[in-house]
């Protein structure tokens, strides 16, 4: 979905924008309007690198002009339609191929780390998978899964990248602990208010084989820490 939205924004920025596209390959931009559409194309060109599309830049180049009138058209509009089309639902399948081998490689990777670390001197490994740690154990009530809690968090990947905290922002967050990933909302039953546990949560507890946002990638084992302020 992403990828299609991309490039028909793409063309829709070029269509618009780009006016100079049969000039010598060699003359500088210096006009404001000239060195914007240098931009954009750069822009393009590099999201379409990154996405692994190869183009004919002069095809591409031609296509445009003609779109805006500057040159007749050579294939039919309801044919160029058909092979956008085409192209778009290659991205797609050629993006869910990649997700699928990265949920893979992650999900191998997140299982030999459970599967070492519930060897470790300390750690709880429940009948779901979920493991933990006690940082600090506190004295107060324990929650139950229809109970909102207020809690301060960090969140990291297996390789110690953060993807989130509320130590960051300098505010706890508070959320119904049946609306949350099922890692949290079976491991915060277990802590008393006051206390700090570490969790380490499967792919199947947390987000599955989702990319969750550009931080977290399909098939992650998290790690979180959890301070429990309150139930409210």
């Amino acid at each position: 979905m992403k990828q299609r939205v991309f490039l028909r924004t793409a063309l829709v920025i070029a269509l618009l924008s780009i006016v100079a596209v049969a000039q010598t390959q060699t003359k500088k931009p210096t006009t404001d309007l000239e060195k914007t559409s240098y931009a954009l194309g750069a822009d393009i060109g590099k999201n379409l690198k990154m996405q692994g599309v190869t183009v004919d830049a002069q095809m591409l180049a031609r296509g445009i002009r003609a779109a805006m009138g500057l040159d007749s058209m050579v294939i039919s509009e309801a044919e160029c339609e058909q092979l956008v089309m085409n192209f778009q639902k290659e991205m797609m399948a050629k993006g869910e191929a990649i997700k699928v081998q990265s949920a893979a490689e992650h999900r191998k990777e997140g299982e030999a780390f459970l599967s070492a670390n519930r060897k470790n001197l300390g750690v709880v490994t429940t009948a779901s998978g979920l493991q933990y740690t006690v940082v600090k154990e506190g004295t107060g009530k324990k929650p139950k899964a229809t109970d909102t809690v207020k809690v301060h968090y960090r969140g990291t990947l297996l390789d110690g990248k953060e993807f989130d905290s509320s130590y960051k922002r300098n505010e706890p967050a508070t959320f119904p602990l049946n609306r949350v990933i099922p890692g949290w909302t079976e491991g915060v039953q277990l802590m008393s208010v006051g206390s700090t546990f570490r969790f380490f949560i499967p792919a199947d507890l947390a987000y599955g084989d989702r990319q969750m946002g550009p931080d977290i990638p399909p098939g992650s084992t998290l790690i979180f820490e959890v301070e429990l302020l309150e139930i409210k």
